[in-house]
């Protein structure tokens, strides 16, 4: 059944809660923010549309997905590729053959050959089906799934097209000698600071157009447009410490920076996706009482001409280390580093030798309709 008024919406974020009731590890998602991230005014649906769609087996909703199409994907892109995701359902395969049905159906419809997904919604948000890791918790904004969903998946048609890393890296990581060296040779080329919240537009845009050169060759880049990043931004600088994003500048031209964001999953678990009567409140009380021991890097980036250059590591590394201070004195003891392309070996080659180790992997998929 498609998803067409406030209710069937609420029924559709639910889902959640008849999927994962047994599952010790999953992580109940705020409602508000769930149900806020598919409103109309939303800065992703300025440039894409969605339909959601739940299977239901008499009264009971036992399974959702959804389909969208992202125009600046298009526009980029020839392939004419739709998108799945939100996908969450029971064990069943013919819940999983209902719901890809009507996802395919619509993308069809709206003249898409190709379905890729899990994208929930876009690139820059929640991407890929966890098929490693089940076993822990996963960290803020990052998806969960059942260990059933990809042999479903598959079986009706579905291949692999992309794995995403989760990396887990100790605040208090090993050091690599030629990495310090390099540090050492860049230490008066490179400086880093903090993120000027003073000039908060300013800097907020300086950040979307690193990100936006430094990932435009990555797989399925779609840019961040300004209302997308500004949103983002406000959000998470209402969250963060003040030497929680950091800016790396090569001769006093900002060149790179990063993104630590502390892992809101420790401290909503038990609130079962409730935040109110005080809602964004209550969230920033209980980060000041009890300030999360673990922390996600969500966003990253180096300027592209700088990639293949000893300045691109360099810069990386120091951003990195620099942030493990912040996060030491914030008292976080394991940083995530999510999500990273499996075939990017550059970024995994620095992650690994100064001693992050994979902790997730997530899956897209893709199928020719």
């Amino acid at each position: 059944m498609p998803v067409r008024t406030k209710k069937d919406l609420d029924t559709f974020v639910r889902v959640q809660w008849r999927v994962y009731a047994d599952d010790p590890v999953w992580v109940p998602p705020l409602l508000f923010e769930r149900k806020g991230s598919l409103s109309p005014s939303e800065p992703f649906f300025h440039h894409a549309e969605w339909q959601g769609f739940i299977a239901w087996r008499g009264k009971e909703a036992v399974g959702r997905i959804s389909a969208q199409i992202d125009q600046l994907y298009l526009d980029r892109y020839p392939d004419r590729s739709g998108w799945f995701g939100m996908l969450d359902a029971i064990d069943d395969a013919t819940v999983f053959a209902a719901l890809f049905a009507a996802a395919e159906h619509w993308l069809r419809q709206k003249g898409m050959q190709r379905a890729v997904g899990p994208f929930n919604l876009g690139i820059n948000q929640e991407v890929g089906m966890l098929v490693e890791g089940y076993e822990t918790s996963p960290y803020f904004l990052m998806g969960h799934a059942r260990p059933w969903f990809h042999g479903h998946v598959r079986a009706l048609g579905y291949e692999g097209v992309q794995d995403m890393l989760a990396y887990l890296l100790p605040t208090r990581y090993q050091d690599d000698p030629r990495i310090a060296r390099l540090r050492q040779r860049l230490a008066r080329k490179v400086s880093i600071r903090m993120l000027d919240r003073r000039r908060k537009n300013e800097e907020l845009e300086v950040l979307r157009d690193i990100f936006n050169d430094a990932w435009s060759e990555n797989w399925s880049f779609v840019p961040f447009t300004q209302e997308e990043f500004a949103a983002i931004g406000s959000l998470l600088l209402m969250l963060l410490p003040k030497d929680f994003v950091l800016v790396a500048e090569v001769e006093g031209k900002p060149a790179g920076f990063i993104v630590l964001v502390p892992n809101l999953n420790e401290i909503i678990g038990n609130l079962n996706g409730r935040l109110f009567p005080f809602g964004w409140a209550k969230l920033l009380w209980r980060l000041k009482v009890k300030f999360p021991t673990t922390a996600r890097v969500p966003l990253m980036g180096v300027r592209k001409h700088l990639h293949n250059t000893p300045l691109g590591p360099g810069i990386a590394t120091m951003l990195i280390e620099e942030l493990g201070q912040s996060a030491g004195r914030a008292g976080v003891h394991t940083n995530e580093l999510s999500w990273i392309l499996d075939t990017n070996e550059g970024m995994r080659g620095i992650i690994e030798r100064i001693g992050g180790k994979v902790s997730k992997r997530y899956r897209m998929y893709g199928k020719d309709l």
